[in-house]
């Protein structure tokens, strides 16, 4: 890889364009956005059981999770479930465990269930394929409601902390009610088909999520999921725009552009930051609010003719390195959105993308233990839950240090528990959030400072605006 392509500000590099010539170069297939990641998932189901954590951590997924089982009791019951052993709240517990302890599978998990518990429950005597049908027959709505009672408590947790944040973010703080990424991603293949899923003739993947992260706590707002994999981004556009409150601000990347889309957007009160194509057209300039040589910023009628958007949009183009990028925002005051922010906050939207690599490659949604779409979205809303809890943790250290939530590693810190368990067993330390803190550099949960693209980008749109 050169230099000039590893030092691209963010995306894939630009395509070379072939010599003309008598004969044509074969365009390069496009490559898949999914890892079938196959060997990694063998490699989960041979791994060994790791002891528990500590019994401070697990008291706090307790004491943040527990409740949230019990106002789905209604829910559950209308299922037509009876209260027998196998009940919400322990299911939650079990499958909650399943990925914060990493087992390799539902057999084993069952084992440790019947030999010593799993967080808030007691060793239990069940048989394994009394859990499998329970997996496979628990509405998955009722684990997305628990999903949805902790988001806010966890976002009320983020609100009070006091530690700092990216200027652009703290800007856009004080004029929008949020600051939401939303992203897509396709879930990796099953390894086993049950169900009308063993008529097929090749194992199906496992679906397609989408999310709004919200910038500022780095935590989710929405989850949704399609069971249809190759189901386009944009199909997911209307559950999006029903879940968004007059005042927020949109950050999205090209897989959602859509001009009509933009206009309702604009109509409801909501501010939107997106990238533009390298050929975006647009029928006339309104106004002119700054021009270089290197950067412009315009209010321009996008699209041409009926394929445009009816309401005056924001281009703002920086040139880096010999190459345009371009950004559309809805936000036409400078005042509220100035030239640099538009720039700075459409990075931020790369959180969500963490957070999906996170989700996938760290807790382990690249592998499901159920081959039936009940048990996917169960494991889904239930990653999706521990993946709140390790970012409120996180945060905490975050605040201890007094440093920005940037410059801590969520994968560091999740692996940093587990030298928390043993320095606790040990009795050399009793408060997670502490230990983590002063064995922030040691446990290398302190991302190292690199020079990137992005920060060079970034510091010469600024010193163009200035």
């Amino acid at each position: 890889m050169s230099n000039k392509t590893s030092t691209q500000p963010y995306g894939k590099p630009p395509t070379e364009v072939p010599a003309k010539g008598p004969t044509k170069t074969p365009a390069k297939a496009k490559q898949s956005s999914v890892r079938h990641t196959r060997a990694v998932q063998v490699d989960r189901s041979k791994r060994p059981t790791v002891a528990p954590s500590a019994r401070v951590i697990e008291r706090q997924l307790a004491e943040v999770v527990h409740p949230a089982t019990y106002n789905q009791a209604a829910a559950y019951r209308a299922a037509g479930f009876r209260q027998r052993a196998l009940t919400l709240p322990v299911m939650v517990a079990f499958v909650i465990s399943l990925i914060w302890r990493q087992l390799g599978s539902v057999r084993e998990a069952v084992r440790v269930l019947q030999q010593e518990g799993v967080l808030w429950v007691a060793p239990l005597e069940v048989s394994r394929q009394a859990v499998t049908q329970r997996l496979r027959s628990i509405p998955p709505e009722l684990f997305r409601g628990v999903l949805m009672d902790v988001l806010p408590l966890m976002q009320q947790r983020a609100q009070a902390r006091q530690r700092p944040v990216l200027p652009a973010v703290a800007h856009a703080q004080r004029h929008f009610k949020a600051i939401l990424a939303l992203d897509g991603s396709t879930l990796d293949v099953l390894l086993r088909k049950v169900g009308l899923l063993r008529e097929l003739d090749k194992p199906p993947l496992a679906g397609r999520i989408a999310g709004l992260l919200d910038i500022a706590s780095l935590l989710p707002r929405e989850v949704w999921y399609e069971d249809d994999s190759q189901a386009h981004d944009q199909r997911f556009w209307e559950r999006v725009i029903a879940a968004l409150p007059q005042g927020t601000l949109l950050i999205f990347d090209l897989g959602f552009l859509n001009y009509p889309l933009f206009d309702r957007l604009t109509e409801q009160g909501i501010g939107l930051i997106t990238r533009a194509k390298q050929n975006t057209a647009y029928r006339g300039i309104v106004q002119v609010l700054r021009s270089s040589p290197n950067l412009r910023d315009r209010i321009v009628l996008l699209g041409v003719g009926d394929n445009g958007c009816v309401h005056p949009m924001r281009l703002v183009e920086v040139l880096y390195q010999g190459k345009w990028y371009r950004y559309l925002t809805n936000v036409l005051d400078p005042a509220v959105l100035p030239t640099q922010y538009v720039v700075a906050l459409y990075w931020q939207r790369w959180r969500i993308e963490d957070a999906l690599d996170a989700v996938k490659r760290l807790l382990g949604l690249a592998y499901f233990w159920v081959g039936s779409n009940n048990g996917v979205q169960m494991q889904v809303w239930a990653t999706w839950l521990v993946y709140a809890v390790l970012v409120d943790i996180t945060d905490a250290v975050a605040e201890e240090l007094r440093r920005p939530y940037r410059d801590l590693s969520l994968e560091m810190v999740y692996r940093g528990l587990y030298h928390f368990t043993e320095a606790y067993h040990r009795g050399d330390a009793t408060d997670p959030i502490k230990y983590l803190a002063a064995k922030a550099e040691e446990l290398d949960i302190i991302k190292h400072k690199r020079h990137s693209a992005l920060s060079q980008f970034l510091a010469l749109t600024i010193a163009q605006v200035r």
